[in-house]
């Protein structure tokens, strides 16, 4: 079953409370905001994440969301969109993983797989 398309007005936030803001460059196809692109930038703002050291904690936060699960059939202009289905890994500035975006689509008219 196809799952809601995500759009700019989705509320996604990193494993440890940042939030995701999506730049979109699409203007296109519209539900209620830009349908999100598995090519958009995703940035995250205020993760308060802290690496464990032996010389105390090291700020580490994410700072933005690599997509590793797409919408593959729902295309915009070619560029798979994404859904709530989809997977996205939050990374840290060095590239290190540090867990799952948690997604919460704004909108439930507009689904694809």
């Amino acid at each position: 079953m196809a799952a809601a398309l995500l759009t700019t007005a989705a509320s996604l936030t990193c494993p440890h409370g940042g939030t995701v803001v999506i730049a979109s460059g699409n203007s296109q196809v519209l539900a209620g905001g830009a349908l999100a692109l598995a090519t958009d930038t995703f940035t995250i703002t205020g993760c308060a994440y802290q690496l464990s050291t032996p010389g105390g904690p090291v700020p580490h936060p994410c700072v933005k969301v690599q997509w590793t699960t797409t919408n593959q059939s729902c295309t915009v202009g070619g560029v798979a969109t994404l859904s709530a289905d989809s997977k996205g890994l939050c990374l840290a500035a060095d590239q290190v993983p540090q867990g799952p975006v948690a997604i919460s689509p704004a909108q439930t008219q507009a689904s694809g797989a």
